[in-house]
């Protein structure tokens, strides 16, 4: 909003600022870290309830689709214990290596886990996401820009972006 960046990408927020025009980019969904050999894995699938029975470590709020995780539980009127969180899914995994909980992190921050660490799908559980890409209303762009956003969002059409910012042809 300051004009300190251009472009702007994030899972959650960019939509509930008026100054800002925000586009779809990919969508994803959430997954659960456990240590290798935890109660967890001999489930063919988990539900929120198994879950819940562990200590949790996740997102801070507002943070990458944490909304969507306290959404799920609360609709289910199921109690949590988020012991921890962090900012990024790295932290949470060394968290979840130290045997402090059980985590939920973005489905694409699990592609390359230590041995020590096994993956649970948990795309049933929780709403997907959407990265969203984000400009100031009305913005001047350069062209280097605009091919950077289209690549994130290659939905996007120049004519949609073109109806929110400004750019020389």
């Amino acid at each position: 909003m300051s004009g300190k960046a251009d472009v702007g990408i994030a899972t959650e927020g960019l939509s509930r600022f008026e100054g800002l025009v925000s586009f779809p980019c990919y969508e994803w969904h959430h997954a659960v870290v456990v240590p290798a050999g935890h109660p967890l894995l001999a489930f063919k699938k988990i539900s929120l309830q198994d879950l819940a029975e562990h200590p949790l470590i996740t997102y801070d709020q507002g943070f990458t689709g944490r909304g969507h995780i306290d959404e799920a539980f609360r609709k289910a009127g199921i109690e949590t214990d988020v012991v921890l969180t962090a900012m990024d899914s790295d932290v949470i995994q060394q968290y979840v290596s130290l045997g402090l909980g059980v985590g939920i992190v973005a489905s694409m921050a699990v592609d390359h886990l230590p041995d020590n660490l096994k993956t649970i799908s948990a795309s049933h559980l929780f709403a997907s996401n959407i990265t969203r890409v984000a400009v100031r209303r009305g913005a001047f762009l350069r062209e280097y820009t605009i091919d950077f956003i289209r690549e994130l969002a290659p939905k996007l059409s120049l004519k949609e972006l073109g109806e929110a910012v400004s750019w020389r042809k």
